[in-house]
């Protein structure tokens, strides 16, 4: 009996953490009535509580080999400087270009029966002292049918194609550059976001400090909003809660 209480409270409470998060949730919503959705401060992403600093494999490191009474230097695109980013702090144009389309649709079926049977007609005459009623050439027989179905599908179709300027947070040490970028526009009381991240190649940046979002190692890219519109497609809390708690 006490397994089932200790559950029961603690069913019970996390519903009133839920709700007492959602009502601070609802309370900052209820002040913003008749107020567009604010937009987010710009800050630095290095130090946002909870940012980790990127550590992949690297290789050995090589000793920098700098040629003498020499004009140019290495992966430089331009007389004087290269204008591609290459610094902490540098800025990069991303271009993103996703275009995903996936269809896909599983039937499985599957249907197995069989039978046993057993019989003694013959044990050292021990057959004869069994009742009336039983047949020793058929003591036991079993049945067994089995069988199950299932399909399933995919249709998916996705199509984004945007620009971000992206900040250069971190330089590994083999060169490759840690990128974050952040975007808002807000129309009328709609916030649409769009976040890019990861880790690119000073290779990979085109002439015109431009890389493509495929181009981009460990990429995270978020495309949201927020605002009156967002509110009205989201289940309500309780609804949420209830979907969570709930064993059936």
């Amino acid at each position: 009996m006490r397994p089932v209480m200790t559950t029961a409270r603690r069913i019970v409470s996390l519903a009133a953490l839920a709700l007492v998060l959602s009502g601070c949730g609802a309370a900052d919503r209820l002040r913003n009535v008749g107020r567009e959705p604010a937009l987010s401060a710009i800050d630095n992403p290095t130090a946002k509580p909870g940012y980790r600093p990127v550590q992949m494999p690297m290789p050995e490191p090589q000793p920098v080999h700098f040629n003498s009474n020499s004009l140019w230097r290495t992966g430089s695109r331009a007389f004087f400087k290269d204008q591609r980013a290459a610094r902490i702090g540098d800025l990069l144009t991303v271009r993103v270009k996703i275009d995903d389309k996936a269809q896909i649709d599983n039937s499985t079926k599957r249907s197995r029966s069989g039978t046993e049977s057993m019989g003694m007609p013959n044990m050292f005459g021990l057959e004869t002292k069994l009742p009336d009623s039983m047949n020793p050439s058929s003591l036991v027989k079993t049945d067994s049918t089995s069988s199950s179905t299932g399909e399933g599908s995919v249709d998916r179709e996705e199509d984004i194609a945007t620009n971000v300027a992206a900040v250069v947070t971190q330089i590994l040490p083999n060169g490759n550059m840690v990128i974050e970028g952040r975007q808002e526009i807000r129309v009328n009381y709609e916030v649409r976001e769009l976040i890019v991240a990861g880790i690119v190649r000073p290779e990979d940046i085109q002439s015109d400090n431009v890389i493509d979002s495929n181009k981009i190692a460990e990429a995270r890219i978020a495309y949201g909003g927020r605002g009156q519109i967002t509110d009205v497609q989201q289940p309500r809390y309780g609804q949420q809660v209830m979907d969570i708690v709930l064993p059936f």
